[in-house]
């Protein structure tokens, strides 16, 4: 296990070192020149090269890139061109909204869908798993941006039961700080409760057709002990496997959430550092979120032997 752990930590050198070029090229030759909209409209030429030098934008590319990464290498990810601030701040500022938000959605994501998985699997035919997988196709298929101003729409403006934008840290108790979560939780959650569900069923339906599965039937096991403890566990493999992959979605849909809610979180952030053409930020919080990925992904492989003790590393 030590020597698989070690392996997987040093493949990750590689993938995020292929990130980090990725990320640099595409904006530093991307259109766009951020010391012109930090100089302003009006900037004269020579302003601007002002600020291009102040920013080190002046610097031959291949140099650029290397004070970030010897910097990166140092815990320093570099300073907004806006904020005028370090990243790592701005990030460790704006991280509260953006980890609530996730641990929400997926606490959400991961309870409903096992429970529309399996219902739909145990059921499999039936006009409730024709049920489920339509709403599991439909979910998938509407953008997060669209349910989001639905939700917003219905239970905001109309009803008036939840904040229609905004973030309410839970410093200012917990009542307040979950109903700002409820709406957004929901939006980013349901196309990942789709997801999850689908594998579920189908996972399941496999499972459920082996021949262990039938002989604990014939020996009067009740039905709801057959799914949950010998189907589910056999079939947890690839729907944790599902689950981690889920976390792209979750990265992605982040952004999007907290633009529509208001949000000031990561993904806000970054919103605003592209239309500003902030490269510390972007670049910081991208190499972060790829981080935070493959260490979810490790996680999920380092689970398991604890579904199927006949995996071994």
């Amino acid at each position: 296990m030590s020597s698989y752990i070690i392996r997987r930590l040093l493949s990750i050198v590689p993938v995020m070192a292929v990130v980090a070029v990725s990320i640099f090229l595409l904006l530093h030759l991307s259109a766009g020149d951020p010391a012109a909209i930090m100089a302003g409209e009006n900037a004269s030429p020579e302003s601007i090269a002002q600020v291009r030098q102040k920013l080190g934008l002046d610097e031959a590319l291949w140099r650029q890139f290397l004070i970030w990464v010897l910097n990166v290498l140092h815990g320093d990810l570099g300073r907004s061109m806006f904020w005028n601030a370090p990243v790592t701040t701005l990030i460790a500022q704006r991280a509260e909204p953006t980890i609530a938000l996730a641990l929400s959605t997926s606490i959400f994501a991961v309870v409903i869908a096992l429970l529309l998985g399996v219902s739909a699997a145990a059921k499999a035919g039936t006009a409730l798993d024709r049920l489920v997988m339509g709403f599991a196709v439909l979910d998938f298929s509407v953008p997060v941006f669209v349910v989001g101003y639905v939700l917003i729409f219905v239970f905001a403006i109309q009803l008036k039961w939840l904040p229609v934008q905004g973030y309410s840290p839970i410093s200012d108790g917990v009542t307040t700080w979950l109903s700002s979560l409820i709406l957004p939780t929901v939006t980013l959650g349901l196309p990942y409760v789709a997801f999850i569900a689908r594998m579920t069923r189908a996972t399941m339906l496999d499972v459920l057709s082996e021949d262990y599965i039938r002989t604990a039937r014939a020996k009067g096991v009740t039905n709801q002990r057959l799914l949950l403890k010998h189907a589910l566990k056999n079939a947890a493999v690839p729907i944790v496997t599902v689950i981690g992959m889920g976390v792209a979605f979750l990265v992605g849909g982040v952004v999007i959430t907290e633009t529509v809610f208001n949000i000031p979180g990561i993904g806000r952030l970054v919103v605003d550092a592209i239309t500003r053409r902030d490269y510390p930020i972007i670049q910081g919080v991208t190499l972060v979120f790829s981080g935070f990925y493959m260490l979810v992904n490790l996680l999920v492989d380092l689970s398991y032997p604890f579904f199927d003790p006949r995996i071994r590393y």
